[in-house]
């Protein structure tokens, strides 16, 4: 799946540039579970770090959450059919391509202090802030489940917040893609949404962009509802 390979392209920016964000992700921190089906660049990948994924309770780094399409024979929560739920991979274009940046390079090689590898992540920086949006999907109501990050709060709660397709990204990671992570405004203030809480969130997809510290969106969601996450 190509966020699957978002993921992976991550777990290079922390090798590769050493910056403490965390341990490596879920795929580097289990080479010989994620072994099967791998591309040779996920392999690669996989055989630079042996550190363990670093785990905080229900969830370890680069997980992510199922939705209802992929319940099986669990209930799934019922909800208002007029918010169909939206799939991350369906936010990036499918002729765009976030690992474009590291084409040609044998990341295998590479060095922290390597020109190429400074180069190959300042280009992939800026293509990923810049990353561009599937108009299919702008203008649609539509539900999707994802890790929050409040980064407005009132007196009431939170009024805004990022979401995110996998736990730990924009924390424990450096921050996905603009067109994986969606600026969310909160029809009403939520009392409590911690960082890096699951929820479901469904609303009115556009495209807007939107910057912070924590990494820049390319959708916003104008939000009707909201509801923990449940497997």
């Amino acid at each position: 799946m190509k966020i699957g390979k978002v993921i992976v392209m991550v777990v290079a920016v922390v090798v590769l540039t050493a910056l403490g964000y965390g341990l490596a992700s879920w795929f580097l921190g289990k080479p010989d579970q994620n072994a099967k089906g791998a591309t040779q660049l996920e392999q690669t990948l996989a055989q630079l770090s042996s550190d363990t994924a670093a785990t905080d309770g229900e969830y370890a780094i680069g997980d992510r959450l199922s939705g209802n399409a992929d319940k099986g024979s669990k209930k799934a929560t019922v909800f208002d059919p007029a918010f169909p739920e939206l799939q991350w991979d369906n936010l990036m274009p499918a002729d765009w391509d976030p690992m474009a940046a590291f084409r040609g390079l044998n990341i295998a090689e590479l060095q922290d202090n390597d020109p190429k590898a400074q180069e190959a992540l300042e280009k992939m920086r800026k293509a990923w802030n810049d990353a561009p949006v599937n108009t299919a999907y702008t203008g649609k109501k539509v539900r999707i489940p994802g890790f929050a990050i409040p980064i407005e709060q009132s007196e009431k709660g939170v009024d805004e917040l990022l979401l995110v397709p996998y736990f730990g990204a924009c924390i424990h990671t450096p921050p996905p893609p603009a067109n994986q992570i969606i600026h969310v405004k909160l029809s009403e203030p939520q009392p409590a949404v911690g960082a890096m809480q699951a929820y479901w969130v469904w609303g009115e997809l556009t495209a807007s962009k939107f910057s912070s510290e924590l990494g820049d969106a390319a959708y916003l969601l104008s939000a009707t509802g909201i509801q923990p996450y449940e497997d």
